[in-house]
C-alpha cells in the first residue's frame, strides 16, 4: 500500500477554533482532513507563514492526539502578499520542484479548502501541470442536523479528465462539432485532408501564431480562413472582426496605406487619415490570401507588426498598435521565393510555424460527391429554390468530375459555379442528363481553350520533343506528383504503392530518385520547376 501524503496551507481563521477546549467542537479543515476513517493521511505537510508558527503548531499537536499514524511537517513559506498570484505561485513552483517526490511509494493530495483563493488556483495550476504530480482533496464542514463535534466529509478530484467518461464524451462530441464547423458540415472522405482538418482544429484552439494556408486558386483557402476565425470567435479567443484582403491587388504606395493607414498629407490625394487593415483587424483575425505578392517594404513592416504588435502608418513618425491574429494564403512556393531573393526569409520563418498544404479539387475525387452537395444546398438558400439531380444526371456528372477528363483548374470555386449553370437551367427543380451533357462540354472546351502549361517542357526544354508520347505523359504526371509532396519519400510512396507491397525493404525513394535520373532531373529542381 502506498503512504497518502498531503500538501495544503494552515487556514489562519478555519483552523484556528480558540485556544481553550471549546476548539475540539469547532470544524477545523486540516484536523478533520486527519480524521477521516477512509483516509488514512501518513504525512501532512502543513505551509504557513513566520507570524502563524504558534497556530501551525498547535494544530500539529492537536493534529499527533487524534491521529497519531500523521507525521506533520511544517513548512515555513514568508509570503509578503498571499494575494499576490505572481509571488504565492513562484514560491509553491520553488516549493514543488525541490521536493523529493517518490510517486512509486507514495500517493499526493492537495487540501484545496484552507488557504487564499489566489493559492487553490494556483494548486491547480501546478496538479493540472503534473509539476505536482497530486489530485486535490476537497474538505467540507458538517452539515447542521449532524453532531457539532462531527469531522465533516471530503471528496477527492482527479484532474485526469479521461478518467471521466460523461466529460470524455461531451469533448469528443465538441471536437467533432468543431471539425464540421471547418469543414461546413461537408462530409469530406479524403484521408489526408482530413488529417490536416483535424490538425488545424487543435491549432486553432491552442495557439495565437500565424498560419499559412498553401494552395491552389480556389482550393477553399479563404473560406477555411473564416471558418477558423468562427471557431476561435466561438470559444472566446477573439473578439474582434475578421479582416480579409487579396494582396495580389495591392501595389505602390496603395498597399501600404491599405494594410497600415497612413496620415492626412502622407502622398497626393490623402486628404484624410486611413486606419488601414491591421488596425481594423486589431482583437480579431487578418488574413492575407497570396502573401508572396507583397513587396519587400510591405514584408518588412508586417513582420514588425506580426512580432511587436506596432507600426508606422504610412507617413507618420508616431507608432500604433493592433494586436491581431494572423491566417496568411499562398499559391506560391515560398521557399523558393525565398532563394530568390522575393520574399523575406525573416517574415517567411515567422509564418511557417503552422503550414497546411490544400490539395486541389482534382487530388480529391471522393470529395467531389459531399462538395456537390454542399453547392446545392448552398443555391437553395441563396436563391431560395431547392434544386436536385436525376439519378442518372447525377451519376453521369460524378463520373466525370471524378475522371482524369475533369481538370478543375478553378478547384472548389469552378466546381460552384458548374453547378450553379447547371441548377439555374434546370427545369421544375430537376437537374437532368441534358443539362450534364451540356456542362461537361461547356467545361471541355473550357480547358481545351486554355491548355494547361506542359510540366515536362518547361524542365527540359527542346529535349522534351525527343521523347516519347507515352514517356512524356508518364514524366508529367510523375513531375505532378513530386510538386503535390512535401518530400522524395512521400512522392515515392505514392507512385508506388501497390509494387511495395511485394517487397520485403521497399525503397521508393531511391526508385524515384533513378527514375528521375534518366532524365537529368532530380526532386530539388523539380519542386523549383
Amino acid at each position: 500500500m502506498k503512504r497518502t501524503v498531503v500538501f495544503g496551507f494552515l487556514g489562519t481563521q478555519l483552523d484556528y477554533g480558540g485556544k481553550g477546549a471549546g476548539r475540539w467542537d469547532k470544524w477545523r479543515p486540516s484536523v478533520a482532513l486527519c480524521q477521516q476513517e477512509n483516509l488514512v493521511v501518513h504525512r501532512l505537510e502543513l505551509m504557513h507563514d513566520a507570524r502563524s508558527r504558534g497556530l501551525a503548531e498547535r494544530v500539529r499537536l492537536d493534529i499527533g492526539a487524534v491521529s497519531p499514524e500523521t507525521q506533520v511537517n511544517r513548512v515555513e513559506r514568508e509570503l509578503r502578499d498571499p494575494w499576490d498570484f505572481q509571488e504565492v505561485y513562484t514560491s509553491l513552483l520553488d516549493f514543488a520542484q525541490a521536493y523529493p517526490f517518490d510517486p512509486e511509494h507514495e500517493d499526493y493530495l492537495i487540501h484545496i479548502t484552507t488557504g487564499t483563493h489566489v493559492a487553490q488556483i494556483c494548486w491547480f495550476l501546478l496538479a493540472e501541470a503534473r509539476t505536482l504530480p497530486a489530485r486535490l482533496v476537497q474538505t467540507s464542514p458538517p452539515r447542521k442536523k449532524e453532531i457539532a463535534n462531527s469531522i465533516g466529509s471530503y471528496e477527492i478530484i482527479d484532474l485526469d479528465l479521461s478518467r471521466y467518461d460523461k466529460i470524455a464524451q461531451r469533448f469528443a462530441r465538441e471536437h467533432t462539432d468543431n471539425v464540421s464547423l471547418l469543414k461546413s458540415g461537408i462530409a469530406t472522405r479524403n484521408p489526408a485532408f482530413n488529417r490536416m482538418i483535424e490538425r488545424i482544429e487543435q491549432v486553432a484552439g491552442r495557439s495565437r501564431a500565424p498560419m499559412l494556408l498553401v494552395g491552389p486558386t480556389g482550393a477553399g483557402k479563404s473560406f477555411l480562413a473564416r471558418r477558423v476565425y468562427e471557431l476561435k470567435r466561438q470559444r472566446q479567443r477573439l473578439a474582434g472582426r475578421f479582416i480579409e484582403v487579396n494582396c495580389a491587388t495591392l501595389r505602390g504606395d496603395s498597399a501600404m496605406s491599405t494594410l497600415f493607414g497612413h496620415v492626412k498629407g502622407a502622398f497626393t490625394g490623402a486628404q484624410t487619415e486611413r486606419p488601414g487593415l491591421l488596425r481594423a483587424a486589431h482583437g480579431g483575425l487578418l488574413f492575407l490570401d497570396e502573401i508572396g505578392e507583397l513587396g519587400l517594404d510591405e514584408q518588412a513592416m508586417l513582420l514588425k507588426a506580426i512580432e511587436e504588435k506596432r507600426f508606422f502608418p504610412f507617413g507618420a513618425d508616431r507608432e500604433v498598435d493592433s494586436e491581431f491574429q494572423l491566417i496568411a494564403g499562398t499559391h506560391r512556393d515560398l521557399r523558393l521565393w525565398v532563394a530568390e531573393g522575393r520574399f523575406r526569409e525573416d517574415l517567411f520563418a515567422r509564418i511557417n510555424l503552422w503550414t497546411f498544404d490544400l490539395p486541389g479539387l482534382a487530388q480529391r475525387p471522393e470529395d467531389i460527391e459531399p462538395n456537390l452537395d454542399f453547392e446545392l444546398e448552398r443555391h437553395a438558400r441563396e436563391q431560395g429554390q431547392q434544386v436536385r439531380f436525376n439519378l442518372e444526371a447525377r451519376r453521369r456528372y460524378l463520373a466525370f468530375a471524378a475522371s482524369h477528363q475533369a481538370q478543375w483548374r478553378g478547384n472548389f470555386r469552378e466546381l460552384g459555379a458548374s453547378v450553379t449553370r447547371m441548377a439555374t437551367l434546370s427545369t421544375a427543380g430537376r437537374i437532368n442528363e441534358a443539362n450534364v451533357a451540356e456542362e461537361i462540354d461547356r467545361l471541355r472546351r473550357t480547358w481545351r481553350a486554355t491548355p494547361l502549361p506542359d510540366p515536362v517542357a518547361e524542365l527540359l526544354g527542346d529535349q522534351a520533343d525527343e521523347l516519347d508520347l507515352f514517356d512524356r505523359h508518364q514524366l508529367a504526371f510523375v513531375i505532378e506528383t513530386c510538386r503535390r509532396c512535401g518530400t522524395l519519400s512521400e512522392a515515392g510512396r505514392q507512385l508506388y504503392a501497390v509494387s511495395r507491397q511485394g517487397k520485403k525493404s521497399a525503397n521508393d525513394a531511391d526508385r524515384l530518385r533513378k527514375y528521375l535520373a534518366r532524365f537529368a532531373l532530380n526532386f530539388e529542381a523539380v519542386k523549383a520547376g
